[in-house]
């Protein structure tokens, strides 16, 4: 499926596109507190858009390993202006919510209108998300993770990482398929509650994940699964990024959700002029 419903737009993702990510977080792993100031919030969304992202992710709960939890309260209050600043500035680019919140999604659907959902848990951190998605034909972005942020890196184990999280998207596509919903994308979850060979074994197969007929979004920013096998640091880890993102694109990526939208961009027209 390569054209996605987004409202009474259409969101084609026939040619790869690049999210970009904006954290509205005190600690995310990479950029937390970078932006929490309304015109630091203003500088990153022009910044995203300018440099060429079709999309615009927005988080305001930190899912990195061990994170603090956030109550609905304050991941609202967090996420809602910074999408009215896109929604003012930039009222054709499409906008990513990154909550696992079926509530949090529903208040920002109801004041600020249609979105994409991106749930790291796939709807099994909060029940009522697919409910949610299937009543509101929204996009959703349904993540693999096992466990939760607080314990997904304690000790991941699977018996073959690739069977089980594609047998995850099996389950979970067909659930939704059977309310009706067709508008989808699976992101393999690289980084949540995987080891760093789990990591790059998922890379190595992510393009029998096309088998399943769904847009892939794929999220590997700066992620420890570079840092910590280039021995560097997440500051030091665009080259890497780079390289991983050119291989997923490869293997049929069609979607790169990233913090450096220019690279991510000249890795995109690369990619597609050797592909022609």
């Amino acid at each position: 499926m390569k054209i996605l419903q987004l409202g009474k737009k259409n969101l084609d993702v026939s040619h790869p596109v690049v999210m970009g990510i904006l954290n509205v977080t005190p600690d995310s792993f990479y950029d937390g507190g970078h932006y929490e100031t309304e015109t630091a919030i203003i500088g990153r969304i022009h910044q995203i858009v300018e440099e060429g992202a079709g999309i615009i992710d927005i988080g305001a709960y930190s899912t990195r390993p061990r994170a603090a939890m956030v109550d609905k309260k304050e991941e609202l209050a967090r996420l809602a202006p910074a999408v009215e600043l896109v929604r003012k500035y930039y009222p054709s680019v499409p906008v990513s919510i990154d909550t696992f919140r079926s509530e949090v999604a529903r208040e920002i659907y109801h004041c600020l209108g249609e979105v994409i959902v991106n749930d790291i848990s796939g709807g099994t951190m909060d029940t009522e998300m697919f409910g949610f998605i299937a009543e509101t034909r929204l996009p959703y972005v349904m993540m693999h993770i096992q466990g939760t942020p607080q314990t997904m890196q304690k000790n991941p184990v699977y018996r073959d990482v690739t069977k089980e999280v594609y047998r995850f998207f099996e389950e979970r596509t067909d659930l939704l398929r059977a309310a009706g919903m067709e508008n989808i994308i699976l992101d393999p979850g690289f980084g949540f509650g995987k080891t760093l060979d789990h990591n790059y074994e998922l890379m190595n197969h992510l393009d029998l994940f096309q088998e399943l007929g769904y847009p892939l979004l794929v999220g590997i920013s700066r992620k420890s699964m570079i840092s910590r096998l280039l021995e560097t640091t997440s500051a030091e880890a665009l080259n890497g990024t780079t390289v991983l993102n050119t291989i997923a694109l490869m293997k049929g990526a069609a979607i790169l959700r990233v913090h450096d939208v220019k690279e991510a961009v000249e890795t995109v027209k690369i990619v597609e002029r050797l592909l022609l």
